[in-house]
């Protein structure tokens, strides 16, 4: 026994024992359970108070208390309608929002396996003590940091931490090798084997609980909301300006208060679009749903347009960009050379060609004794498709499971071969080996079986090889290395019956079998998809836990770097790496989670809005701070999901491009409404300024002004969410991050429109007035039926009928607005009075101006 393994014999001997059952109990005391922090829950009255600290609700909570000290509380009651729906609706969608770190304690194993007193007890996960001695076995995820005390084979899924595809080799630490290797991160899995570790870290203090730590920051601002506020926050300074204008001027002229005060009233509900956060919230509440259809699932509704303004989609590799699976992509032999395979997934099924030939076990004996021999090197299944799961999938290391299935395409049946070659001896895997052996008898003797890391077969002097064929077989495997493939050297031999089943005797002059080449597939619509986000001008870049030629490989085969360019960043050294070296990068390496949330730190301060898709638990803090996290729904964890804005159902990234597709054109649709309603609100104040100077002493009355903003802005302004996407979207860039959503011509046209709907209405109203007609009714009509005319020639596709809900709901509105100079309740609560046919007949020849003034545009 070396000096090595006696020290790790008798460190797994002083901790035989375990703890005792009174010194977990007073740790547990101490430390606190094995649980990740709650997180501090918002009460339902901060909920209320952070949605009441809206510009716009704040000014029409000033103006619902005014009305009411006017006795008004018709005109009161209706501003508080419209303040108590919008709450509700943003209140509901808070709730269900910001649950990623609770999310967290799923992710734990809910039971564990320790030794106490010398005895192998089952406890709750939470119950684990710093000092407990975990026993682990395959499938078991482990409950908390640990260092290895014993392994045997012992192989442990890292992915959902560090983001590395494939399974690590996990063994004691004997300083020799790295210590990392012996190391183990709450929330892991073990794939295969089983062991002894001694816990070394609980709750908050683990690996697990430091990415909650990361995570406890809560989610930004959405680029449409910071746009929305500074609107709302005009809108409201400029009312209370206006107000204080007109109460001033009249008070000087000598005007009663309380008329002065109903005007003042009157101005703040023309200037404030108060159904702009319910439109708002149910555009993107249809959008969300449209968003379903394609997929994608939403959780935050202002992630809905935020997709539409992304310049960068950071994505991780596996699950993402790629299949989420091991597939052997081609194999080398001495005598054959070359041979590729093709196929998908786990599913025995395929083919293996040299140049334009199929290969079988019959024409290519040499590849036959390859796929042989790494079939029986191999501790993995295959398990079939079943009801519940129809795909192939592997149990075992993924890479041992892929060498499975690439036996099955040529024909060979691995049950079968078992039973001919029972396993009689092994070496399993290790990394300070970096190789696996095992004997095999059959009729004729035993048969050896070796498989392994290409430096550890090729240059052992294990194998009775001339140095030529080890020479060309190692350029072979760098040139598979250089490609970004993962690369098994597999060898064997042949020993008489009588032979002692003794590998450490029969691990030598070894023949060599040839090269596997492994890799984790590009889904097949990843370039396409890669190709989309260009030509929308948002920039895809990789963030990877795998190793740099991996990433380098995977990103040129799907576009995101072109074959010229080869930088990738290697994140072990990100600290050394400039910020502009940062936002220049389009692959980054062998990222940790903390270095995954810098990356995206340093793009959002370039002024990049980020979208971030993942999958692990290693990408949450990442999805969380981006500004739109994108998760995958059927392989993503929970924590990955809970953390993210939007869930992509079927894992596709294409279904991100539809869902910024779909975000665009929400944002669209927002803009859309906000030159309606916006137009008409300047239209609104314009003539209640200048009315009294063409002696129409109080144009129109509050109730008037939140009747016609109910009906425009209510069904038409939701069939304006409605409008399809405008041909070319996908073709055009991101809008800029720091643009004003009443940029690019937008105000410029607000009041274009609004001054033809102000000339309109005051022409009828002076007309009326004149002529000794009721000049309020007809401003009250007109103002309403030419603002409908604007919505009917705001549609994206007009002459189409891909929203018939538009025309439907301005005529809807159109005939409420009848109602209400015909209907007596509607008269006596807006104080209008009934027109004659001609002049109802002037007064709509008038509106319809506002549908060319659109048109004009």
């Amino acid at each position: 026994m070396t000096a090595s393994e006696q020290t790790t014999t008798a460190a797994a001997s002083s901790h035989a024992a375990g703890l005792s059952v009174s010194e977990a109990a007073r740790r547990l005391e101490r430390d606190g359970p094995n649980a990740l922090p709650a997180q501090r829950r918002v009460r339902l009255w901060q909920r209320v108070l952070m949605q009441l600290r809206d510009p716009l609700v704040a000014v029409l909570l000033v103006a619902a208390a005014l009305t009411i000290g006017t006795g008004d509380w018709t005109d009161a009651g209706v501003i508080l309608l419209v303040i108590a729906v919008n709450t509700s609706v943003g209140v509901a969608q808070e709730v269900k929002a910001d649950q990623a770190i609770a999310a967290l304690d799923a992710m734990t194993a809910p039971r564990a396996r320790v030794i106490r007193d010398g005895v192998q007890r089952e406890t709750s996960s939470a119950d684990v003590v710093v000092g407990d001695v975990l026993v682990l076995g395959e499938g078991e995820i482990v409950p908390a940091d640990a260092t290895v005390l014993q392994a045997a084979a012992l192989l442990v899924d890292e992915s959902a931490l560090t983001g590395e595809s494939v399974p690590v080799d996990k063994t004691v630490d004997d300083r020799r090798a790295d210590t990392s290797a012996s190391l183990l991160s709450a929330g892991t899995v073990v794939v295969r084997g089983h062991g002894l570790a001694l816990v070394t870290a609980t709750g908050a203090d683990s690996a697990m609980g430091r990415i909650a730590a990361l995570m406890s920051a809560g989610p930004t601002l959405t680029p449409l909301q910071r746009r929305l506020v500074g609107v709302g926050r005009a809108l409201a300074i400029a009312a209370v300006v206006l107000c204080a204008i007109v109460l001033g001027l009249g008070l000087a002229r000598g005007q009663a208060v309380e008329l002065m005060i109903v005007t003042a009233i009157s101005l703040v509900v023309a200037a404030v679009p108060e159904s702009l956060p319910a439109v708002v919230t149910l555009a993107l509440a249809l959008g969300a749903r449209r968003m379903a259809t394609r997929n994608a699932l939403v959780r935050r509704l202002p992630a809905v347009e935020t997709l539409g303004s992304v310049t960068v989609l950071a994505t991780d590799k596996t699950g993402t960009i790629t299949e989420g699976v091991m597939l052997v992509q081609a194999v080398w032999t001495p005598t054959g050379g070359d041979a590729r395979i093709e196929g998908t997934g786990y599913a025995p099924a395929g083919r293996i060609l040299r140049g334009e030939l199929v290969l079988d076990a019959v024409r290519a004996t040499d590849v036959a004794d390859l796929l042989t021999a790494a079939a029986l090197c191999n501790d993995a299944t295959l398990r079939p498709p079943t009801d519940q799961d129809p795909a192939w999938t592997a149990l075992g290391d993924p890479i041992e499971a892929a060498l499975l299935a690439a036996a099955g395409k040529l024909g060979l049946d691995t049950p079968q071969l078992t039973c001919a070659f029972p396993r009689v001896a092994e070496v399993p895997f290790d990394s300070d080996r970096r190789r696996m052996t095992t004997v095999h008898r059959y009729v004729g003797g035993l048969r050896v079986v070796c498989k392994g890391a290409p430096e550890a077969v090729l240059r052992t002097g294990m194998l009775a090889e001339p140095p030529s064929v080890l020479d060309e077989a190692l350029r072979r495997a760098e040139r598979f290395a250089r490609d970004g493939l993962r690369v098994l050297a597999v060898a064997g031999a042949e020993a008489p019956a009588g032979t002692a089943p003794d590998p450490a005797t029969l691990e030598q002059d070894l023949r060599l079998l040839g090269l596997i080449a492994v890799f984790d597939p590009p889904r097949a619509s990843a370039a396409a998809t890669v190709a989309a986000c260009r030509a929308a001008g948002i920039t895809p870049v990789l963030i990877t836990g795998d190793h740099p030629a991996t990433a380098r490989s995977i990103a040129r085969g799907v576009g995101i770097l072109d074959h010229d360019d080869g930088r990738v960043i290697d994140c072990r050294n990100l600290d050394e790496t400039s910020a502009d070296e940062i936002r220049a990068a389009r692959v980054f390496a062998r990222a940790l989670p903390a270095q995954k949330l810098a990356v995206i730190e340093v793009l959002r301060a370039a002024g990049d809005i980020v979208a971030m898709t993942g999958d692990g638990v290693n990408d949450a803090p990442a999805l969380r701070r981006a500004e739109i996290g994108v998760a995958m729904g059927r392989r993503g964890t929970e924590v990955a999901r809970q953390a993210a804005d939007l869930v992509l159902a079927d894992d596709e990234l294409a279904t991100v491009v539809a869902a910024a597709e779909e975000g665009r054109r929400v944002y669209a649709n927002i803009r859309r409404f906000l030159l309606y309603a916006l137009a008409g609100g300047t239209a609104e104040i314009t003539v209640m300024l200048l009315g009294p100077l063409g002696g129409l002493a109080l144009p129109l009355l509050p109730s008037q002004i939140l009747w016609i903003n109910l009906l425009t802005h209510g069904l038409p302004g939701v069939a304006l969410g409605s409008e399809p996407v405008e041909p070319g979207t996908m073709r055009r860039p991101p809008r800029p991050a720091a643009e004003s959503v009443l940029g690019a011509g937008l105000w410029q046209s607000i009041l274009r429109v609004g001054a033809v709907i102000s000339a309109v209405t005051l022409g009828v109203a002076l007309w009326g007035h004149a002529s000794g007609r009721p000049w309020q009714s007809m401003a009250f009509f007109a103002l309403g039926a030419t603002q409908l005319a604007v919505g009917l020639a705001s549609r994206a596709r007009p002459g189409t009928r891909t929203n018939p809900l538009l025309p439907a709901a301005i005529a809807g509105a159109l005939a409420l607005q009848l109602a209400g100079l015909y209907l007596a309740p509607l008269r006596d609560l807006l104080g209008t009075h009934p027109l004659t046919a001609l002049e109802l007949l002037v007064v709509c020849a008038a509106s319809t101006l506002g549908y060319p003034a659109l048109k004009l545009d």
